[in-house]
């Protein structure tokens, strides 16, 4: 499932990211020190110093949109947040090519472990201002492209084969991180989103009936048998 997390990021946050990513001095390094043994075969993009005091601000913007998006943390149901880290594909460093992101990755801020439950990318750059960069996601029939507006998101299994298609003109800024859920198994939190969603809909042309009360109960007493803390 892909669920499209629309405006995670404000204007004025859009544009500080972009600031900071864009400054001159802004330290970016060879984007293969984060990938795998089997991904460094085909990525070949730039990524920003981790250890940067840019990097930390940045981390700690993209990290508080998150918790302040409801459709995220409906759809992800949040144990652990892989510290964001930030990406540039341009000129010759321009793709990434099909592979599966490791299922443990160590991350330096907080020093932990997280199991790669999801994963997401943060579109920071407008799809005008660049010719390819879709980030491809390979499915059981076939595959689908994902270019979205600066300041949005796409949440996704990181179990999916995905990619990130040549960027032939312009430069695509992006964040990227992984999410390990409460809810390991991708169907039951997919029957949860569901379930929150009509829920939502439910109360928001029925107020809190006596029936959306017990289904909420439903909801709570199916998380509380799945989740892990």
């Amino acid at each position: 499932m892909l669920t499209h997390l629309k405006q995670l990021l404000t204007p004025e946050e859009l544009a500080q990211a972009r600031a900071l990513l864009r400054a001159p001095g802004a330290p970016w390094v060879d984007g293969r020190r984060s990938a795998g043994a089997q991904a460094q075969q085909v990525k070949n993009n730039r990524q920003l110093a981790q250890d940067s005091p840019s990097a930390g601000t940045l981390r700690a913007l993209v990290l508080a949109a998150l918790q302040r998006d409801a459709l995220f943390l409906s759809a992800a149901l949040p144990r652990k947040i892989f510290n964001p880290l930030f990406n540039r594909y341009e000129g010759a460093a321009n793709h990434y090519g099909a592979h599966v992101d490791n299922a443990v990755l160590h991350a330096r801020e907080p020093d932990q472990w997280v199991r790669a439950d999801l994963s997401c990318t943060l579109f920071l750059t407008p799809p005008e201002d660049y010719e390819g960069g879709e980030l491809r996601v390979h499915e059981r029939f076939g595959h689908q492209d994902v270019k979205l507006p600066a300041g949005d998101a796409v949440l996704y299994p990181a179990t999916s084969v995905h990619e990130v298609r040549p960027v032939t003109r312009g430069a695509r800024l992006a964040s990227f991180f992984w999410v390990e859920s409460m809810v390991r198994s991708d169907e039951q939190r997919r029957l949860l989103f569901d379930m929150d969603m009509a829920l939502l809909q439910l109360r928001q042309r029925h107020g809190d009936s006596p029936e959306a009360t017990r289904l909420t109960g439903t909801y709570h007493n199916l998380l509380r048998l799945w989740a892990s803390t």
